[in-house]
């Protein structure tokens, strides 16, 4: 919304990143899914793959900058936690 209302008072057309600032792991990110659901994830650990990074990082400080934008969540486990439970209330997406 933030990029939106900025585009209405006339800025320019720009691309954010929108994150916490702190990178994750795959492994890291898959084991806060399981303790947060309570659901076994199922995977399989092998080594990483050529050009496959160790951690990926949204740098969101453009955002914060130009549109005053801060993240809701920045702990890992809460960000998971909120995208369940608008999942669980939403089995269809935004269609229902």
């Amino acid at each position: 919304m933030l990029a939106l209302e900025a585009l209405e008072r006339g800025g320019p057309k720009a691309a954010y990143n929108l994150g916490s600032g702190r990178g994750y792991s795959v492994l890291e990110v898959i084991r806060a899914a399981e303790k947060v659901t309570g659901k076994k994830v199922p995977c399989r650990v092998g080594p990483r793959r050529p050009g496959d990074q160790a951690v990926l990082v949204a740098a969101a400080g453009k955002a914060m900058a130009e549109l005053g934008w801060r993240p809701r969540y920045t702990e890992l486990e809460d960000i998971i936690a909120a995208a369940w439970q608008w999942h669980r209330r939403r089995p269809r997406g935004f269609k229902g």
